[in-house]
């Protein structure tokens, strides 16, 4: 017994190495929600994708896998960093991974999802499930990530997603999204989280409406808001990245708090950042020192998405793309 053990360890370990040692090109992946994490301490730039893997009764059980690359064109992967507990609140697919390093460690925050319905708001609308934003750490970039609890982080009773990290004079804080399906009108909420991420801290409030961004058309049935993202500019604004749908499809809008704390209040610039269907977008700094937006276009079914790279050009009021990559 042992010795079957032995070989099915490494078995395990050469098909890792096999895997990560395959190569493809950033438009060779798909990949929807992306999040690149450009970790100094190893010198490498980490792509985190869902995943999902099937337990021992054929249940799909949700994950995370993450490709990485030196120079942002070539990727080798994947190489699967998550996969949710079986005993955990929900266990089906994971949506929009992020992880952060914050004070010597690594946290992935990763919304799941269940099948389990509460109700429907109309009839032709999808239905309403439990669906929460939930924190896992790691000591390394590539995991294993851990669950602090077995319980999401966002407000049980809410059907949350999208939720990202954001610190402020020392205190950590948790920015997600309620989703549409619930509310009608998606809204971008705000909770702060305890020193260590491992739960939250008072009430969850709320930060402004999908429908306030004035690109957003009038005559919609329903306002989403997704990947909201937090990013202060040369000159100390305090700009907000998000998506929803414009006129010509899925957008990514910039919203400003116009007292710079993440309480806001927020006020919603008139044009978006990036219309072109393609959304979800998040930002970092290369190891050379430029900014840089991520996201998946087009927003369509059928595993056509794929990571697209712009450079950004910081006006500090404001952003705007220079240039694809």
């Amino acid at each position: 017994m042992m010795i079957r053990r032995l070989i099915l360890c490494w078995s395990l370990v050469l098909l890792s190495l096999s895997a990560m040692s395959q190569s493809y090109d950033l438009e060779d992946i798909y990949i929807r929600d992306p999040y690149i994490l450009a970790d100094r301490e190893s010198g490498w730039y980490y792509l985190y994708r869902t995943s999902t893997s099937q337990n021992e009764n054929g249940a799909g059980i949700g994950g995370v896998e993450l490709f990485r690359s030196r120079d942002l064109k070539k990727w080798t992967g994947p190489q699967k960093v998550f996969t949710v507990p079986e005993d955990n609140w929900i266990t089906g697919p994971v949506w929009a991974p992020e992880v952060h390093y914050y004070k010597g460690k690594y946290y992935l925050f990763a919304t799941l999802n269940s099948h389990l319905t509460w109700k429907k708001k109309k009839e032709d609308w999808p239905a309403y499930t439990f669906r929460g934003t939930q924190i896992f750490y790691a000591d390394k970039p590539e995991g294993p990530f851990l669950p602090f609890d077995r319980i999401p982080h966002t407000p049980m009773d809410y059907m949350a997603l999208d939720g990202t990290l954001w610190e402020e004079e020392g205190k950590p804080y948790m920015v997600y999204c309620r989703e549409w399906v619930e509310v009608v009108d998606g809204t971008m909420e705000l909770i702060e989280l305890q020193p260590d991420l491992s739960s939250t801290v008072g009430q969850s409030m709320r930060l402004f409406c999908a429908s306030d961004a004035p690109w957003a058309p009038d005559d919609r049935p329903s306002y989403v808001t997704d990947g909201c993202f937090l990013y202060k500019t040369k000159t100390g604004k305090l700009l907000m990245i998000w998506s929803s749908f414009a006129e010509t499809g899925y957008a990514v809008g910039i919203a400003e708090s116009t007292t710079g704390k993440v309480a806001g209040p927020w006020k919603q610039h008139p044009e978006p950042l990036m219309d072109e269907n393609g959304g979800h977008g998040m930002l970092f700094r290369t190891f050379d020192g430029n900014l840089c937006l991520v996201l998946h276009q087009p927003n369509s079914p059928g595993g056509q998405e794929r990571a697209r790279l712009f450079e950004i050009e910081d006006r500090g009021d404001t952003l705007r793309i220079k240039k694809a990559l």
